[in-house]
């Protein structure tokens, strides 16, 4: 399936953006997080598993600073700490969460087979977090 597994660094794009977000001074970590969402939210075309995986890594970040959200503590995380991140970012993140839901969404196909049923709750649940933040 190539998709890893249901959290939200589980997979190589994920770790990837971990690493690249640890090696950013600190003051350019919140811009690149911005940009992996707003490529995401965009909704003019099909939106490609690998971006759909990094607008996961980049919500599950910023809802880790919500209340109630659940700390990033996957090994495969961030090590450096983030900054705060601006409350602007939230809703920008439901959109970006939104399109990985979508039909136009390859990663959300990926992720529709009936073995695979915790993947959406795990989102889902992301979601939710970040719309009452």
């Amino acid at each position: 399936m190539g998709t890893g597994g249901i959290g939200h660094f589980d997979n190589d794009e994920a770790a990837d953006f971990a690493n690249e977000l640890d090696d950013l001074p600190a003051g350019e970590r919140v811009a690149l997080i911005r940009t992996t969402l707003e490529t995401a939210a965009d909704d003019s075309g099909y939106l490609e598993a690998p971006e759909g995986m990094l607008a996961v890594a980049a919500a599950a970040l910023v809802a880790s600073q919500v209340p109630d959200g659940d700390p990033v503590d996957d090994s495969y995380g961030p090590e450096e700490p983030l900054p705060a991140l601006p409350a602007e970012l939230r809703p920008l993140a439901v959109r970006a969460i939104d399109r990985v839901l979508g039909e136009k969404s390859e990663l959300d196909e990926l992720w529709e087979e009936p073995d695979r049923p915790s993947w959406p709750a795990e989102i889902d649940r992301l979601r939710t977090v970040l719309a009452a933040g």
